[in-house]
């Protein structure tokens, strides 16, 4: 029964409090933005679009939440923190910086240093959109610095410090994968069944597209944006792509310079053009993906059957394509 109130707004306000809200129409809700220094795109399936719509946001806030964290240009970050200091004492870790920072080393270790997030004292020192990249005594004294046996991770304590202070590291390499991973399995805590969330080349898929697969296209590296050497059909799936053409630019002496940086040499890898890996994970298939394209197809596939899970589609140096062992079961 409603409580009479002598004004009638009151009434029509506590009448309005006690109608449930209908459920807004059910259907596709996708988003598009800026984060991470790079392109995001969610699409989810909504029973109620409201909800979809609260999930989004809770996508693109993890997004965000991540870059606070782990840019290397935010002062305030705690990647830059430890730049600043991990040189000069044990600096302690977050839950989640401790765990990234383990990981790293267990794939620097499993790829024998072709992945490696102290790459970064070389990496800085290139400038893609500005077409400059470091003379050979720089390129040197920034090689003395890379090499992630010298990043001393306590874990008991939690803590990083560098073997030798200049040293500096860039998460970089799988931070969008971490990212990818994250915002899948908020969603499913949502209970959404259906999701695409991609971060430049990372992608994870939750289910299908409603009764049929995802349908994720690989770019052609020397083609255009809507040119592919092939399109994969994908459901509960992570992939990532790492490609020469993403951030790179052409000397007049022809050379493609871009970011995917052979720690060994602190140049350009050049034995591909881009490497695709698929996965459970976003973190080990970025992660994979950039040590894949410095290894190489023949060393990059003798790496990855080590890996249980993991499939990767390889452009050669020279535009050949290379398939691991279960995509050529796939593509017979």
């Amino acid at each position: 029964m409603l409580t009479a109130f002598a004004h009638p707004m009151q009434r029509r306000f506590d009448f309005a409090l006690r109608t449930p809200r209908a459920a807004a129409p059910a259907g596709w809700v996708k988003r598009d933005e800026v984060a991470m220094g790079t392109a995001i795109h969610v699409e989810l399936w909504a029973d109620d679009a409201r909800a979809g719509e609260a999930a989004v946001q809770a996508v693109f806030d993890e997004m965000h939440r991540i870059d606070r964290a782990w840019s290397p240009h935010k002062a305030g970050s705690e990647l830059s923190r430890i730049n600043r200091e991990a040189g000069r004492r044990a600096v302690p870790l977050s839950e989640e910086g401790f765990r990234l920072i383990e990981r790293a080393l267990a794939f620097a270790e499993l790829t024998e240093g072709a992945f490696d997030i102290s790459y970064a004292a070389v990496g800085r020192l290139y400038d893609y959109r500005e077409g400059r990249a470091p003379d050979a005594s720089a390129l040197a004294a920034a090689r003395a610095l890379v090499g992630w046996r010298g990043l001393e991770l306590d874990r008991r304590a939690k803590t990083l410090r560098f073997a030798r202070e200049g040293m500096c590291i860039d998460l970089g390499g799988f931070a969008k994968g971490h990212a990818v991973d994250n915002a899948a399995a908020l969603l499913v805590r949502r209970g959404v069944r259906h999701a695409h969330v991609s971060a430049g080349g990372d992608s994870r898929v939750i289910g299908d597209r409603r009764g049929r697969p995802w349908g994720l296209a690989i770019r052609d590296p020397r083609g255009g944006e809507a040119e592919h050497v092939a399109v994969l059909p994908l459901v509960d799936t992570a992939i990532s792509t790492s490609g020469d053409y993403e951030r790179c630019f052409v000397t007049p002496e022809g050379e493609r310079v871009h970011h995917l940086i052979d720690p060994a040499s602190g140049r350009s890898a050049a034995r591909a053009r881009s490497v695709t890996v698929l996965g459970a994970d976003g973190l080990s298939c970025e992660a994979l993906s950039k040590a894949l394209f410095v290894r190489g197809p023949a060393e990059g596939l003798a790496l990855l059957a080590r890996v249980p899970g993991l499939d990767a589609v390889i452009v050669d140096a020279d535009g050949r394509l290379h398939l691991s062992e279960g995509l050529q079961d796939v593509s017979r």
